[in-house]
């Protein structure tokens, strides 16, 4: 297996090598096994980053869970206290809202746990083509990916085979996904609430929800569109899949 770097533009391209280095197992002066040592370093410094990634973001679900938990709760033992009365619309635009906030802010922190994971297996990837070009014939051993392009990405996260259905069927059963469509359904919510509160006819309520929901979804997918094109923009990968094995 060969691994050809690709040239690179922008402000976020790679650095290019330096004159007269050519692959890991060519610079003077450093054995193999410094090399090695280097590289195993760095993989075990990723990989405990990549698990810190993780870890904050299932820690980060789990809170805005549990604070959507308690808040549904507390609204209905408001409910039943008040019969749905005047206090049950105000203690619902108060504590909502503060679930809302918590749920976008938990979305956003999503996503850039993503994107340093994201990173992190890139490393990994080429980290793996070094150890290639130091023992090729540990190829066939290998079970992750030495290339770091969408392809070879995707098969060391684990995504499953099927080019861009697999993609999209990643994203929608992910957590950020998730909570987007809770933080859209709790904007639904605030939004009926209001409308009850300003004297909408109820046929007309739903209607209101249904407007919130969708307002918040596509804000929330703009927003992580323009996230992801961004930290898109200038990556160029060094080490693509040959064509071969597309």
């Amino acid at each position: 297996m060969s691994f050809e770097r690709v040239a690179s533009t922008g402000l976020g391209a790679e650095p290019a090598p330096n004159p007269g280095h050519t692959g890991v197992g060519q610079v003077e002066g450093v054995s193999p096994a410094m090399r090695l040592q280097i590289l195993s370093t760095e993989h075990w410094s990723l990989l405990a980053s990549r698990s810190l990634a993780w870890n904050e973001s299932f820690s980060r679900a789990g809170m805005f869970l549990t604070t959507l938990t308690g808040a549904i709760v507390a609204l209905a033992l408001v409910a039943q206290a008040s019969q749905f009365g005047e206090g049950f619309t105000l203690f619902a635009l108060v504590i909502l809202p503060i679930v809302l906030f918590i749920g976008v802010a938990t979305m956003m922190r999503l996503g850039a746990s993503n994107y340093h994971e994201a990173r992190c297996v890139v490393g990994m990837n080429r980290i793996r083509a070094a150890y290639l070009e130091l023992a090729p014939d540990l190829e066939r051993y290998f079970v992750m990916s030495a290339h770091d392009d969408a392809r070879g990405i995707g098969i060391t996260m684990g995504v499953q085979p099927g080019g861009a259905v697999s993609w999209v069927g990643q994203i929608l059963a992910g957590t950020p996904t998730v909570v987007m469509i809770l933080n859209s359904v709790l904007a639904g919510v605030i939004a009926a609430v209001i409308a009850l509160r300003v004297g909408v006819v109820v046929s007309e309520i739903l209607g209101f929800g249904a407007l919130g929901f969708l307002v918040a979804m596509v804000l929330q997918s703009l927003y992580a569109r323009a996230t992801i094109a961004k930290g898109l923009a200038d990556y160029r990968p060094l080490f693509p899949t040959p064509a071969g094995d597309r």
